[in-house]
């Protein structure tokens, strides 16, 4: 049955294989990045939570991002100031306004994200044999589970 163990297997220390999950993926990121020319930013990672959320005010953007609200207004205004952005209006709370992904931030983002996808497709094809791309796309439906 699905979840039970053979008397083969030994149980498999949770703890001991999320923080090998954790460097490993962190690992693999942050080379993807480097070598994709992408690395990660506030901006990058702003432009991306407004992208899938739509738009936020700075408060919301901090408390997402878990970073000061201080530090989320420098990040908003630069990409402002690079056209990356754009304020409108909050209609439901007046004191602040709401932060947009433009056209150009789309773009920008869109960009970095084919470049990190090609690079992960180079080392596929490069270093990953048939059975072990079949092992990765398992894994990856596994840690989608975890999600």
């Amino acid at each position: 049955m699905a979840g039970e163990q053979t008397t083969s297997e030994k149980p498999t220390d949770a703890r001991a294989l999320a923080e090998n999950l954790r460097v490993a993926l962190g690992r693999f990121v942050r080379g993807v990045r480097k070598q994709a020319n992408t690395p990660t930013t506030s901006q990058s990672e702003t432009l991306s939570l407004l992208d899938g959320t739509g738009p936020l005010s700075v408060a919301e953007l901090a408390e997402r991002r878990n970073v000061r609200h201080q530090s989320m207004r420098l990040v908003a205004a630069e990409l402002e100031t690079e056209g990356l952005v754009s304020k409108r209006p909050n209609t439901v709370d007046r004191r602040s306004q709401l932060l947009t992904i433009t056209e150009k931030g789309r773009v920008q983002l869109a960009r970095a994200r084919e470049a990190r996808t090609m690079q992960i497709a180079g080392l596929i094809e490069e270093r990953l044999s048939v059975t072990e791309r079949q092992t990765l796309e398992a894994a990856i439906r596994i840690i989608e589970r975890l999600c």
